[in-house]
């Protein structure tokens, strides 16, 4: 609870009490301001004017560096700032020289401390501004935007009182206008801009993100909107907020920029355990889609610090996504390439006294409050001693660890360095026993490569501290680190041992099973890479986690495949059908559109012959009331033909089901238009078709409170099912493994790798349309 003398303190200020009571629940903040007051008092005594403390107000509120109020303070109660753009021209001065001393006559020199701003000059500088708008201002009268006037009085002027401005402003357009009339007094009617009728390829692009209709966000920096442009540029890495500074950054800085040439540079760094999942498309698109935003550089780093987990398969597959989702990396590296210099770093970090041997146990040092180490104090020569030891291999696994000296944000004490491991590596062998940790390469990594944004995900955040501390601790150049959100699934698990689990209960048959969001998996259902992209760019780059739902990135997947995907048909239950009078002895050639909504696109040929086949579902014995589609009395056209067929006769098996269907056809054009048009083969493929549904029943299946019984017990049992003799005409015979199509009122499908020569084998991607039940 606020004391009365800290709320009587803030009121002095000039700010109301229910501004001082506020204040007061921002304990950052109200330190930060009573220091300041405190200090004014010294030069001013106890009353302060409100102008000054509302200058003290705004000081405490945006000084990033404390270290800086005392200066600060000081100018402002000596008067020497005492407008607001002094004020701000000061901050953004020790924001961008945050080493000391501060050059005094550089800094008030670029804050306008001693500028005198005569009465004068702000008379003559509105004088000249109104001159120049004056005929508009006749017009408008007090309509007319005063701002404007203000604006570029104050530019001539930087230094000027605003308030001065304003009444001189004020003074000057009432002597020109004279008061104001009652016309004046009516709000001035919007001018409303006719908008431009969209086109239909704009329209084509829509799609529809949470229920609101979003035009496509192709651009890079469409992707990157938001936190991301709020970036430093290289070599200005102090002017971001938290970021550490040594009396050693500065040269540091500037010897970067002398390699880099002022180069955006970022890097993806996955480790090669497992396989890369949808949250790292958001991960690729960031890091790749910044660095080529800026014309820049990124490179692909394999974080291989655990060989115990590390298989080549892993090392490919990820190469692979990362080239299928368009990025080319700059360069390919391994942590594993560095281990030398880690090493040298590590023995330079344990003689500076910031590093030592530990031998707690790995069990000891979890949970959030582990003891401290009885090692943290020993001599520096004993832990050189033991660390080269560690290397040697006189240590068994987990007898010793080398930890760093330091508190990281979550109140963990001394992270370890290096641990040992009897593990050959797969680049390195067994020349190393001991191995790296992420704390420890991180960084140090980022550093060797010169990286100007280290972009992580919001749960390395804890590590930021580490992340400064070490890059510091050893004098090396020290990137910024920035954390954002997390991109997520509903329906969706990604975790490597979960996926794992599923693999070994048979639910899933490997890490690209298409009910996964692997991006292998995602590949083999059918999404194109385009859609991937465009789904990540609509989430955009945030700090906060993001869980979307799977038909939002289902409808980026149409909405490119709409475009890419030619049309083909295909009959899932096929039933037969025999035209007796077919109009020609053989089958006819029938010309199809690829693209119905556009056939510059071309057409394939598919054969139309006097058997048929359709889909059972399009015949109805005793169909419902608004069933449109085959029946008695009831014809229905043939898509593509330009005829329709009439029921003659039922055949039927000996256990009453229908066996087929003998019908008559005509010209389409020679009667009344039949109410629907169905889509059939003829002289087909018999192909297998799997249709993938959602994996899991309930939007959070790792939920305990919306599924008890774990994630395997969610899974939905209808999740595949396989279609072993599907009908498909004959214009796929050649298609490849990822070849796209539409199958005609049916849904968006892929040629899967099973596919053999004599046989294809097709994944349905995604239907048609979504399902309402679904969203």
């Amino acid at each position: 609870m606020a004391t009365p003398d800290s709320l009587s303190l803030f009121t002095g200020l000039g700010l109301s009490e229910h501004k001082a009571r506020e204040t007061l629940k921002n304990a950052a903040l109200s330190a930060q301001l009573r220091e300041a007051a405190t200090q004014a008092q010294q030069t001013l005594g106890s009353t302060i004017d409100k102008a000054t403390g509302t200058l003290l107000y705004g000081l405490a509120s945006r000084l990033k560096d404390p270290r800086r109020l005392p200066f600060l303070v000081g100018y402002i109660a000596s008067k020497k700032i005492h407008t607001e753009p002094q004020l701000t021209a000061a901050l953004e001065y020790v924001r961008s020289h945050p080493l000391d001393p501060v050059d005094t006559v550089d800094f008030e020199r670029e804050c306008g401390v001693d500028v005198i701003v005569t009465p004068e000059q702000i008379e003559e500088a509105v004088e000249a501004a109104i001159s120049r708008h004056q005929s508009q201002l006749l017009v408008e009268r007090y309509h007319f935007n005063m701002g404007l006037l203000m604006g570029e009085a104050r530019a001539v002027l930087k230094w000027a009182d605003g308030k001065m401005i304003k009444h001189e402003v004020d003074m000057q357009v009432l002597h020109l206008l004279g008061p104001k009339m009652e016309s004046d007094l009516d709000k001035k009617s919007k001018v409303v801009k006719a908008r431009p009728e969209e086109t239909d390829q704009r329209k084509a692009k829509d799609v529809v993100e949470n229920g609101v209709a979003a035009g496509q966000a192709l651009s890079l920096m469409e992707q990157l909107r938001g936190e991301a442009l709020k970036f430093h540029k290289p070599g200005e890495n102090y002017k971001t907020a938290g970021y550490v500074t040594t009396p050693h950054t500065m040269n540091l800085l500037k010897k970067h920029l002398e390699i880099t040439g002022g180069q955006v540079r970022t890097r993806f760094p996955p480790e090669p355990n497992g396989i890369l999942h949808i949250g790292h498309a958001k991960a690729i698109n960031f890091n790749f889609g910044y660095a080529k935003a800026n014309n820049g550089i990124c490179f692909l780093r394999y974080d291989d610090t655990n060989p115990e987990k590390e298989e080549a398969k892993f090392f490919t597959a990820i190469y692979d996504m990362v080239a299928w989702l368009g990025y080319t990396p700059y360069k390919v590296t391994y942590a594993s390439d560095y281990f030398d210099q880690l090493y040298t770093w590590a023995v330079e970090l344990i003689r500076r006294g910031q590093a030592y041997v530990c031998h707690q146990r790995g069990e000891e040092l979890k949970g959030h409050n582990p003891p401290p180490s009885p090692w943290r104090d020993r001599p520096v020569e004993e832990s050189l001693l033991l660390f080269e030891a560690m290397c040697k291999g006189k240590f068994a696994e987990g007898e010793a660890t080398l930890r760093m000296k330091l508190e990281m944000e979550d109140g963990k004490m001394d992270p370890v360095a290096y641990r040992i491991k009897y593990t050959p590596h797969h680049r390195t062998g067994d020349t190393w026993c001991i191995y790296p940790t992420y704390d420890y390469t991180h960084c140090l990594c980022d550093s060797i490569e010169h990286i100007t944004h280290s972009l992580c995900t919001k749960e390395f955040q804890a590590r930021r501290s580490s992340y400064f501390w070490l890059c510091n601790a050893l004098d090396v150049y020290c990137p910024v680190q920035w954390e954002y959100g997390r991109l997520n699934l509903h329906y969706a698990v990604v975790s490597k041992r979960k996926i794992l689990q599923l693999v070994a209960a048979g639910a899933v048959r490997d890490w690209d099973d298409p009910r996964l969001f692997t991006l292998t998996a995602l590949r083999r259902r059918g999404f194109p890479p385009e859609a991937i992209n465009n789904f990540c760019a609509r989430v955009g780059v945030t700090v906060a986690q993001t869980t979307m739902e799977p038909h939002l990135l289902e409808a980026c997947v149409r909405d490119v495949l709409n475009d890419t995907a030619p049309r083909a048909m295909a009959v899932l239950e096929p039933l037969r059908v025999i035209i007796t009078n077919f109009p020609a002895a053989r089958s006819l050639d029938i010309q199809v559109p690829n693209f119905p909504a556009d056939e510059s696109k071309g057409f394939h040929q598919v054969p139309f012959a006097p058997v048929i086949f359709i889909e059972r579902t399009d015949f109805k014995e005793e169909p419902e009331p608004g069933y449109k589609r085959l029946a008695w009395g009831q014809p229905v056209g043939l898509r593509h033909t330009g005829y329709v067929i009439e029921l003659q006769h039922i055949v039927k098996d000996p256990s009453g089901c229908v066996a087929s269907l003998e019908v008559t056809c005509s010209r389409a054009d020679a009667g009344e238009k039949p109410k629907a048009f169905i889509h059939w083969v003829s002289q087909p493929l018999t192909c297998e078709i799997r249709l993938y549904d959602r994996l899991f029943q309930h939007k959070n299946p790792e939920d305990p409170a919306e599924v008890p019984g774990g994630f395997l017990s969610d899974l939905n049992p209808v999740s595949l099912q396989v279609v072993e003799a599907a009908l498909v005409d004959c214009s796929v015979a050649l298609a490849m493994p990822f070849d796209k199509f539409q199958f005609e009122r049916l849904g968006y499908f892929s040629v899967d790798p099973d596919s053999h020569q004599g046989q294809l084998v097709f994944n349905r991607t995604v239907t048609l349309k979504e399902d309402p039940g679904k969203v």
